[in-house]
């Protein structure tokens, strides 16, 4: 690698990491780990796509931080911009984002002071290089850099749509970028400056102040307690401290790269090639997150990502799977730091393979769809594939343009570009309205903080204790705050603490009643709209509920250890999933109610007999072994440290809840559990099926729930026996001995309906009658079953030679079966059997058809069939007689 002389200092990838983090450690803050890219309790994000995104509560006030300083080395997903893989110096779909956060500590004095130390002292970049952009209003941070030695002529004014943070209603602020000048070898021209679309200025630092909440009006008002939210992109500044041009020629993806190389024969600079070994990294840790390929939300993008990878070898020529050795180099390179894919290797490389296998059999589809839209546009004399065909075989089979373009270039065709990318532009759109439609809080989620921020958080007694007295904080009815529900009426009351669980984790929330002196209100259901505040809707039964009495809070206990039993079991069930299938095995969505258990995992097939049997085999061993359950609190650190696993859909915390169940199974986890595996009872799954692509769901009851269950089997059993006139004991057995003697009663019956069939069929032949030259039969048989018409009418036609037309019906308790067959002799005479017996059906209140040899039709009235029969006679003499 040459290293431009210019550059201050030469480090790999993970030095800068390393660098970056024990820094921000010498200024007070917390190094956290990074999060997960599936983000955890967010529903309206797909990927962690940027570094911030984990501390999203906090910069909304919908949480408390329990840290004022946080810096982290964040992995991260995006494909908004996933045509400039390769093409650009900055796009990435997978990158791993540094990041220094304030939670209302520091803000933009102490932010910018400590940026401008990092990249000058610790990093030694050439200030002659650097440049900085502020929003176009924010003087103060003008100052700021001005002060710190920054030359003003350096500094540009950027407008508020690439300077300005903002998503709908709730924090916002204006944002100062670094950037560093590659050289005007790179530039887009005479004018080249910073903020144009080119590589020459490369945004390596981003620090967004947020200092405003946007209201509802549209209004900025400033926050009291001002944040910072910083990003740095490891792949960026691997470029810079290594004096190469593109992220592709870092330490971070040589391997990578290398490996892909290898595997299609072109050279590292080739677009293919960056793009290849680009999705490779995203498909590898989402693979480790336990997200399959699908049709919808994050498996589509992980199928979308490989298909294109391995469509790009199909440019290139290759006819084989091969993605699953680059992924192997992604394993190899980034494995120490991320220790999830080497856990995780096995499970990644198969279900590469699979995908792989999968699309190169669907491959010829997309590219049987290609050729017929060549041949219709070559047909019409044109020389241009419309850019809608384009788009779609892109959206649907993942043809990348390229791929479209060069097989339309062997036949002599161009593809309208500027329509593929008008669609494309129209699919950002729609992808941005959903984005920018949500916003952070409602007016419930605020008013709920805001009492939150006035009046503590929610205490939660509920591990401890069923029973709580307690004061009633805030009720509201309809969205208001009210002073008082009367009886009959149903709102949302707080509590200054409860001991009823609120739904969340997948587990549903108590029920129970709350009590006060001459009345009473049943709680139907218990959330959190915002972190620390437990939300209980009630419905007052009788009396009057007022704001600040006090109440007796009662949960329903035995609602509550039915749901203990189930979400136990849960934990023993994903451990043992695990075990049977394999350590790929995660949760992928969880239901625990009173009444039964769900578990949604990832798996890519579905279970046999056998696999079920041991699953549930082995949480029945954990269940008699009476093992104890032990929840407690500890850090974070430490839990990973004692190997506990997340659960789907939690959000953790440094401090975080444990759940352990002896040496077989420890999992972080919020929910209510039982105290001794011996108190499930027994485990019963009842249901295996598959939910999406990929993902399983299996079914199970506990406890009352598998008795009730087990109850329910042997009424069946015994109902079956007693039907059956068999012991019990000897089902079985009779039932194999009542099939034999079915199958032998068919045998009998097949021979005496074909003995029937001989004898109808000579009698209905002596019906037949001659009009003009064709042999009609016109007849009124007893059958039934539509099928059987169709054979008799089989019979009728061989029998009755190549003119002939054959019209049978049949009919009784409400129902008509008219057939109507046409020989070829017929047919060339005129007649067709589908319009023939659609005439004959309207007689008969129905309706039919078919095609010119062969109609059939049903009918709801069979007083009318001889009418009907009736009528298709007379039609057939009219129809043959025009024919003469």
């Amino acid at each position: 690698m040459l290293v431009r002389p210019e550059v201050g200092i030469f480090m790999q990838g993970r030095e800068i990491c390393r660098l970056f983090l024990d820094y921000f450690r010498r200024q007070g803050h917390v190094v956290l780990p990074s999060a997960p890219l599936v983000p955890a309790d967010d529903p309206t994000l797909l990927w962690t796509a940027a570094g911030m995104v984990p501390f999203k509560p906090y910069f909304t006030g919908a949480a408390k931080p329990e840290f004022r300083r946080v810096a982290t080395c964040q992995k991260c997903l995006r494909t908004q911009d996933i045509e400039s893989v390769g093409k650009t110096a900055r796009h990435l779909t997978f990158f791993e984002m540094l990041g220094n956060f304030s939670f209302g500590d520091y803000f933009k004095a102490e932010a910018i002071a400590m940026a401008w130390e990092f990249i000058t002292k610790e990093l030694r970049l050439e200030r002659d290089r650097l440049w900085f952009s502020v929003y176009e209003a924010d003087e103060e941070a003008v100052e700021l850099w001005t002060k710190l030695g920054v030359s003003p002529d350096r500094i540009v004014r950027l407008g508020r749509d690439t300077n300005f943070w903002e998503i709908g209603v709730g924090p916002c602020g204006p944002c100062s970028e670094i950037y560093y000048d590659l050289g005007p070898a790179l530039a887009c021209g005479p004018g080249c400056r910073v903020g144009c679309d080119c590589d020459r200025y490369l945004e390596i630092w981003n620090l967004v102040f947020i200092q405003y909440y946007r209201d509802e009006k549209g209004q900025y008002l400033p926050l009291e307690n001002k944040g910072v939210d910083t990003g740095m992109g490891l792949e960026r500044m691997a470029m810079v401290l290594q004096g190469v041009s593109s992220p592709f020629s870092t330490d971070l993806f040589r391997e990578v790269v290398a490996a892909v190389v290898q595997e299609v024969n072109l050279p590292p600079s080739d677009r293919r090639v960056k793009v290849i070994a680009d999705h490779a990294r995203a498909v590898s840790f989402g693979l480790a997150e336990g997200v399959l390929p699908s049709n919808e939300g994050r498996g589509y993008v992980m199928r979308r990502l490989l298909r294109r990878s391995l469509l790009y070898g199909v440019l290139d020529g290759k006819e084989e799977p091969f993605l699953g050795r680059v992924a192997d180099a992604v394993i190899r390179t980034m494995g120490e730091a991320y220790p999830e894919l080497l856990s995780n290797r096995d499970h990644i490389l198969r279900v590469i393979r699979n995908e792989e296998e999968r699309f190169l059999l669907t491959l010829s589809q997309g590219m049987r769809l290609l050729h017929e839209a060549v041949e219709k546009v070559l047909a019409r004399g044109q020389k241009v594939l419309p850019g809608e065909e384009a788009f779609r075989l892109y959206d649907t089979y993942g043809f990348p343009l390229e791929l479209t373009a060069e097989i339309c270039a062997e036949r002599g065709l161009s593809v309208d570009r500027e329509g593929f990318a008008r669609e494309m532009e129209a699919q950002r759109k729609r992808a941005r309205g959903a984005r920018e439609a949500v916003e952070y809080l409602g007016a419930r989620e605020r008013f709920y903080r805001e009492l939150r921020e006035e009046q503590g958080p929610v205490s939660f007694v509920g591990y401890e204790q069923l029973r709580l007295s307690t004061r009633v904080r805030a009720l509201m009815l309809d969205g208001v705050l009210r002073e008082v529900l009367a009886s009959g009426e149903v709102g949302e009351v707080v509590l200054d603490a409860t001991p009823f669980y609120a739904e969340k984790g997948g587990q549903v929330s108590d029920k129970g009643v709350l009590r006060w002196p001459g009345g009473e209100a049943l709680v139907e259901h218990v959330e959190q709209p915002v972190e620390g505040i437990t939300v209980h809707r009630v419905r007052v039964r009788e009396g009057e509920l007022r704001a600040g009495s006090e109440v007796l809070a009662e949960v329903d206990a035995a609602r509550r250890r039915q749901t203990a039993r189930n979400h136990t079991a849960a934990h023993l069930l994903h451990q043992a999933l695990k075990e049977v299938l394999g350590p790929h095995v995660k949760q992928a969505g969880s239901l625990v109610a009173p009444d039964r258990l769900r578990f949604d995992f990832d798996h890519y097939q579905a279970l046999t007999p056998e696999e079920l049997k041991q699953v549930e085999r082995r949480v029945n061993q954990v269940v008699l072994m009476a093992v104890p359950v032990l929840t407690f609190t500890t850090s974070l650190a430490e839990a990973q440290s004692m190997g506990a696993v997340a659960l789907f859909g939690e959000k953790y915390g440094e401090v975080v809840r444990v759940v352990k169940i002896g040496d077989y199974s420890i999992e972080l986890c919020a929910g209510t559990h039982l105290r001794n595996t011996a108190e499930v009872g027994v485990f019963k799954i009842v249901a295996e099926s598959s939910v999406a692509a990929n993902t399983r769901r299996i079914e199970a009851v506990t406890g009352e729930g598998a008795l009730a269950y087990f109850d329910e089997l042997e009424e069946d059993y015994h109902r079956i026996a007693a039907l059956l006139k068999a012991p019990a004991r000897q089902l079985s057995q009779r039932v194999e001995s009542t099939l034999a003697e079915l199958k032998q009663l068919q045998r009998e019956l097949e021979s005496l309906r074909d003995r029937l069939a001989a004898y109808t069929v000579q009698e209905l032949l002596d019906q037949a009658q001659e009009i003009d030259g064709v042999k009609v039969l016109a007849a009124k048989v007893e059958m039934q079953d539509p099928a059987g018409l169709r054979v008799l009418t089989d019979r009728l036609r061989e029998r009755l030679g190549p003119t002939s037309v054959i019209m049978l019906g049949s009919g009784s308790n409400g129902k008509v079966s008219l057939v109507v067959a046409a020989a070829p002799g017929a047919v060339a005479r005129g007649i067709n059997a589908a319009q023939l017996v659609k005439t004959m059906a309207r007689v008969v209140e129905g309706g039919g058809g078919g095609k010119a040899e062969f109609g059939q039709a049903g009918g709801k009235n069979p007083a009318r069939l001889a009418e009907a029969l009736q009528l298709g006679q007379e039609f057939l003499r009219q129809r043959l007689a025009s024919s003469c």
